[in-house]
């Protein structure tokens, strides 16, 4: 999805074959905004429901992977489990009649975040706001077990969402695993964009959420400063970098950044994943602090907020207007209109064979059409029913796993405070025991040798009481740090409960939209071959009746009158598109 925000391309309809299509009889594709190493990203605009989305073509080359489309329809649909309202929507998945591999998003407008950090560093208020709503975004995935991989400006989107300025959006999430795959790479490659990679990514190892929030401290850093941490115009010196060179300061680049942003970059950019925060939810703790350390500054002033992009089109030029359509209720009336044309142009009997046969075919196929849109249209209520439901659903299973977390989270940083107070502990009880022993047998030789003293036992005693004491404070540590390991260990069980209940049931609510997205597709392919059945039809009419004087009346209510002989009549569309 970034790349139909990052590449502009305008071409004419003629550059394009696909412009027009109708992928798996619903979407049709409307302006090509976007091409990348993926594929290519359309907007496009279902047929039924008039809802405008950007669909994306995967690349030619790895449409005969057939791993690839499990794979695809794996990461795909369990990025649009998480449910988030900071990532990107995945309306639909699959497959077209040509063995096309699809992927139908929320359309967006927005500036991607690349664009704005090239105007150089953000204010430190709305860099935290920035990062703080992509962190919520990545623990309620990471919670949810999705992993993005590829985080880097241009996949950040800020739009703006009920007057609220940089909302974020983040797209390709999950789908770089795609580039991933050892079958379409030599063993020990590394894959990703190497100035947001994370060291064990560096290392050719698997990502997970650490490698995530360490592209987020890349963000961040590059948001506070203007500038990346790393950089090189060598690809394998910047892999090297970000295996073992340290970040540098930001103090050294923006003098006042905030002590708290600063701890907050640098702990983030950690080489040692266990030495950044925990996840996600203990980095989430420490910006709210740092925003509630900050003058408060308001993020509701659509003044301030950059001029939308269109998906990848200029923001000074509004997104081309969809062809001119007519609603199939409109169907019958308007071969009403040509029935009134042939009277007037063509005496009884002497109507040419092919007007009277296209003339026959408008009058059938927009009954026929009538009839069907109704069915299309109550199959398309059923279905938007159940996506309701289903995303309602996830929506709240998500929040209740990501409660849990929150919770868990909190309950291992406590048992690993705990541990570390157990640690101390131990090692000063291994000292005062060592000592006791000392005192002990000192008193022990002292009145073995008839030379006892009352202050070689006290000091004996004490030592022995110290011990004593020392090691009911472990005790104390170890229970307390093993109470708060079952207490992790008994919300680790309710999380994966809840994410096994959301499998299921996301399985089954796809299993049923699928079924009903098949059907709702049969139909409208019937539709649509109503649809050009009558916009022939109409052309074959409208050309026979230009020039024709005592039609003119006619063909100017129709929008026809003045339009180059042989026009097209403009495409007929179910009366749901409308």
């Amino acid at each position: 999805m970034s790349e139909n925000i990052r590449k502009v391309h305008k071409p004419k309809r003629s550059d394009d074959p696909a412009l027009g299509k109708v992928i798996a009889g619903r979407y049709r594709l409307e302006a090509r905004i976007g091409e990348g190493g993926m594929g290519i990203v359309y907007r496009a605009r279902h047929v039924l429901i008039d809802r405008v989305v950007a669909v994306k073509l995967i690349r030619p080359d790895l449409r005969g992977e057939t791993h690839l489309r499990a794979w695809m329809l794996r990461e795909a649909r369990a990025a649009n489990r998480v449910d988030h309202a900071h990532i990107i929507d995945i309306h639909d998945i699959g497959e077209t009649d040509e063995g096309e591999l699809y992927l139908v998003m929320e359309f967006l407008l927005g500036v991607p975040l690349s664009s704005e950090l090239a105007k150089g560093p953000l204010e430190l208020h709305r860099a935290v706001d920035i990062i703080e709503q992509m962190g919520a975004a990545l623990s309620r995935a990471h919670d949810l077990g999705v992993v993005h991989r590829d985080l880097k400006s241009d996949n950040i989107l800020l739009t703006l969402r009920g007057g609220r300025q940089d909302f974020v959006k983040i797209l390709d999430f999950g789908l770089a695993a795609l580039a991933h795959d050892p079958r379409l790479a030599p063993k020990g490659a590394v894959f990703g964009t190497p100035e947001y990679m994370s060291p064990e990514q560096a290392r050719g190892e698997q990502a997970g959420p650490q490698s995530d929030l360490y592209a987020l401290g890349v963000l961040f850093f590059e948001m506070l400063t203007g500038q990346l941490p790393f950089r090189s115009t060598d690809r394998d010196a910047l892999l090297e970098m970000q295996r073992t060179a340290r970040p540098p300061d930001p103090l050294t680049l923006r003098k006042d950044c905030h002590p708290d942003a600063r701890t907050i970059v640098l702990t983030l950019l950690e080489k040692d994943p266990r030495k950044r925060y925990r996840d996600g939810h203990h980095l989430l703790e420490e910006l709210k602090r740092l925003q509630r350390a900050l003058p408060s500054a308001g993020n509701w002033d659509t003044k301030k907020t950059p001029a939308p992009q269109g998906a990848g089109e200029p923001s000074a030029v509004a997104p081309p207007p969809p062809p001119k359509t007519l609603p199939v209720s409109e169907w019958a009336g308007r071969a009403g209109m040509f029935s009134r044309m042939v009277s007037r142009a063509f005496p009884p009997g002497n109507v040419p064979d092919e007007v009277a046969r296209s003339l026959s075919i408008v009058w059938d196929v927009s009954a026929r059409a009538n009839t069907l849109e109704g069915e299309i249209a109550s199959h398309t209520r059923k279905l938007e029913a159940l996506e309701r439901r289903g995303r309602a659903l996830r929506a709240e299973i998500g929040r209740k796993v990501e409660e849990l977390a929150q919770e868990e989270s909190k309950a291992l940083r406590e048992a690993a405070a705990y541990q570390e107070e157990e640690n101390q502990a131990a090692r000063e009880l291994a000292q005062i025991q060592a000592s006791a022993r000392e005192h002990i047998a000192a008193a022990d030789h002292a009145e073995r040798m008839g030379q006892g003293s009352r202050t070689l036992y006290e000091r004996a005693g004490a030592a022995r009481a110290l011990a004593d004491v020392k090691l009911q404070w472990l005790d104390n540590r170890r229970k307390r740090r093993e109470g708060r390991e079952l207490a992790a260990q008994d919300l680790r069980k309710q999380i994966e409960a809840l994410r096994e209940q959301l499998r299921r049931y996301a399985e089954a609510v796809e299993e049923d939209l699928a079924s009903g997205r098949e059907k709702i597709a049969a139909r409208t392919r019937e539709g649509l071959s109503y649809e050009k059945a009558f916009t022939d039809a109409s052309n074959v009419i409208i050309a026979n009746m230009r020039g024709r004087p005592e039609v003119r009346d006619l063909l100017a209510e129709l929008g026809e009158l003045g339009e180059a002989p042989g026009a097209p009549a403009p495409r007929p569309k179910l009366a749901s598109e409308s």
